[in-house]
């Protein structure tokens, strides 16, 4: 269903994430997932404005995030969570970060956080393949360290290669479930321990690879995420996502819960900028090019906004 709306237009700035309204009304279409009668999907998108109104109230600059209707903006938040996120997402975290399971820390060894650059996007040196669209599999765990996967070969070799997540969906274990969710960390592990090579969407084998999951200190201490950002590659991380399904663009500020027990998705952080006044992550979703910022979002540096740095899962193409 295609529903005609009003809102503010973006006038998108040089730089990622910096945009302004328009001050102008535009009349726009987006494409609607609920299967719902109209008038349910009316008091639908009714709820969704009070809620961004909500959100935008609280904007601080023109760099703030922005909200509006967006293709989710038609379900309700039971639906959106059942078939967007993970609910149970931070069930894993909480049992790796009980058991103290974590692997040595290399980001210690490496760049102090004065001598970072202070902007780091991997877009540009042009090592990402293409924007997905999970639809309504929860795999966001295995998306997140697919696309890193083909991230950090491409680093390495020079060839961008397109791998395949569902072989990661249907053939993962070590306590993933598919589209019922999972965890990034123990993917990565399952990967070493049965070295398992991730076939290309087309034909020849994946290398196996080494891999380390930060757990333990991370939170709070983000000049080493930046330093791994910097210094070896983008990095799979877990979030809460709860907040955006109505996200247009601009930098996630507030609303945004770190907590462990908010985790509910997993994405790529593909790159940060501290050069302007809000200093942001740049990370790439699986919810389509249609998606925020054709299909990247951002996300404030300082305050582990939406938990981006609790559980962070790099790896190494050998």
């Amino acid at each position: 269903m295609e529903l005609e709306v009003y809102y503010h237009p973006r006038q998108w700035g040089e730089a990622p994430g910096q945009f302004r309204f328009t001050g102008q009304l535009a009349n726009v279409h987006v494409v609607l997932n609920s299967t719902a009668e109209d008038g349910e999907i009316e008091v639908r998108i009714s709820e969704s404005m009070t809620m961004v109104e909500k959100l935008n109230n609280n904007r601080s600059s023109n760099l703030s995030a922005v909200y509006g209707i967006t293709k989710f903006s038609d379900l309700t938040q039971d639906e959106f969570i059942k078939h967007h996120l993970v609910p149970k997402l931070h069930h894993h975290v909480k049992l790796r970060l009980q058991s103290s399971h974590a692997h040595h820390n290399r980001i210690k060894t490496r760049a102090l956080p004065d001598q970072l650059p202070l902007k780091v996007d991997w877009r540009e040196k042009k090592v990402l393949t293409p924007i997905r669209n999970q639809r309504t599999c929860g795999a966001c765990w295995a998306f997140s360290v697919v696309e890193t996967v083909e991230t950090m070969s491409a680093i390495k070799t020079g060839s961008l290669q397109v791998l395949s997540v569902q072989e990661v969906i249907d053939c993962a274990r070590n306590g993933n479930m598919g589209c019922d969710g999972g965890d990034t960390c123990n993917l990565l592990e399952w990967l070493v321990a049965s070295k398992t090579s991730i076939e290309p969407e087309k034909m020849y084998p994946f290398t196996w690879l080494t891999q380390s999951c930060k757990l333990k200190g991370m939170v709070g201490q983000e000049d080493m995420l930046m330093t791994l950002l910097a210094s070896h590659g983008p990095v799979a991380v877990a979030v809460n996502a709860l907040n955006w399904q109505n996200y247009l663009g601009g930098i996630i500020q507030f609303h945004c819960d770190g907590g462990v027990d908010q985790l509910n998705h997993a994405v790529q952080l593909v790159g940060y900028d501290r050069s302007g006044p809000t200093p942001f992550y740049i990370a790439r979703n699986s919810w389509g090019a249609d998606f925020g910022d054709r299909g990247f979002l951002y996300l404030a540096i300082g305050s582990n906004i939406c938990g981006l740095a609790t559980e962070v899962a790099s790896l190494d193409v050998l």
